[in-house]
């Protein structure tokens, strides 16, 4: 039984992939920070567990709700500009597909986005969300303030310092409260090159190095088993928009070429996945080439259309050519029924506790499944690998971190718990999935 400001509401909640379902009692949909100080004090006193759910577009339990769920959709938009400092202040529900075009009306920009901007500023914020570009950070380096609701309903606003409660907000988890507002440091708005090439693993791996040091983004799509990259590399131009011919021709690509062609693909892949194999090969062979320009919230992120489950990893961006090597040798002899490519990515390093960088240079590897194949056996092997490296993984992604994992991947796990506690000393945030993940 779910409710929607005291209605009856008949609905289950789910995630994007809808790997991950949870049926609430209460779904809140408050339209007031006032509202969401009277949801957080209603809770506490009834003793129950309260998530906030963003677009949903985790892969991980990091949203499920227990108990009861709030969401920010009647919070978005900005709510002040600063055009000398280069700050603005958008409400914490915003979609970032949202934010970019309201950012662009006053001159400014986002420094980096990643490839999906359907989630709410919260819930890249929350969970550490990034693009690509060895000197950007993920899209929570780019807040420089954050007003919230702690567990008591009490309103907070604190801006970015060397202090412990920036580095804990910085990536929280949704365990310090209900974000209301961010600031944003932007740089004026510009616009980006992106051009799609196909190469040989071994070459792709010869440049890598000088390709990270001479783009602004760059970023890989390695088809598992097969000798094909698709590299992708993003650099800055005079300000132009898209023209109508090319959105055009990649409404095709992205309708035909992936909803579609791939889909279609995907689908064969789901029935018969003895034929992954060919499929990937297949999907290798057709990767698009080409040249994008445009406004960077126009070339930047991508559409995802075809549904898939994902589980990411960073590591030291030193020993990318040696996992990528081994990961190239394994799959070539002992391919898994998998077909989506391996995305590879690089940032700078953070200093948020939670960051998976943990204030190094680092790589990104995202790997992928299709809904509804059995990604098990796949993950299974990815998590094993990863483990031997010591590598982190995405929060809002796939992964089988226990409490102890944590503890030895992330030496600030008790100065955040720290912060937490003072935060939120009745748990009120904390759902069972955290729960088994921090204590």
């Amino acid at each position: 039984m779910l409710f929607v400001n005291g209605q009856r509401k008949e609905k289950q909640w789910r995630n994007w992939a809808e790997n991950v379902t949870a049926t609430p009692e209460y779904y809140h949909e408050p339209e007031t920070v006032q509202e969401i100080q009277e949801i957080v004090d209603s809770c506490r006193i009834r003793g129950t567990s309260l998530r906030v759910t963003g677009a949903a577009h985790s892969f991980s339990a990091v949203a499920q709700p227990d108990n009861e769920t709030l969401s920010l959709k009647n919070l978005r938009g900005l709510i002040s500009y600063d055009p000398e400092a280069l700050e603005a202040r958008l409400w914490a529900g915003t979609h970032l597909y949202e934010a970019a075009p309201l950012l662009e009306t006053i001159g400014m920009a986002f420094e980096n986005m990643g490839d999906i901007q359907e989630q709410t500023i919260a819930g890249a914020i929350s969970t550490g969300t990034h693009g690509t570009g060895k000197a950007f950070g993920s899209l929570s380096n780019q807040i420089i303030a954050w007003t919230w609701i702690d567990g008591m309903g009490k309103i907070h606003q604190h801006r970015r310092s060397n202090d412990d409660l920036s580095k804990a907000l910085s990536l929280s988890l949704g365990l310090l409260g209900v974000l209301i507002d961010v600031t944003i440091k932007t740089i004026p708005v510009y616009s980006l090159r992106v051009e799609n090439t196909k190469q040989a693993f071994d070459d792709a791996l010869l440049q890598w190095q000088s390709d990270i040091e001479t783009n602004r983004h760059i970023e890989w799509f390695y088809f598992p088993g097969t000798d094909l990259v698709q590299v992708k590399k993003t650099n800055a131009i005079p300000f132009i928009r898209q023209n109508k011919q090319s959105k055009a021709v990649d409404a095709i690509k992205n309708g035909l070429i992936e909803t579609a062609g791939f889909k279609l693909i995907s689908e064969v892949c789901r029935i018969k996945p003895q034929l992954s194999r060919k499929m990937t090969a297949l999907t290798a062979k057709g990767i698009p080439t080409g040249v994008t320009e445009g406004v960077y919230h126009e070339v930047l992120p991508t559409p995802r259309l075809v549904k898939f489950t994902e589980t990411e990893y960073a590591l030291p961006l030193e020993r990318f050519e040696m996992v990528m090597e081994e990961i190239h040798a394994f799959l070539r002899a002992h391919p898994f029924y998998v077909h989506f490519p391996i995305e590879c990515r690089v940032t700078a390093g953070e200093d948020a506790f939670f960051s998976p960088t943990q204030g190094r240079e680092t790589v990104f590897l995202a790997f992928h499944m299709y809904k509804g194949m059995n990604d098990a056996p796949y993950f299974k092997w990815v998590h094993k690998l990863m483990k031997k490296y010591n590598a982190r993984p995405h929060f809002g992604k796939m992964h089988n971190l226990s409490a102890e994992r944590l503890a030895q991947l992330y030496p600030n796990v008790h100065e955040f718990m720290e912060v937490r506690e003072g935060l939120d000393p009745h748990q009120l945030f904390i759902s069972q999935y955290m729960r088994n993940l921090l204590f």
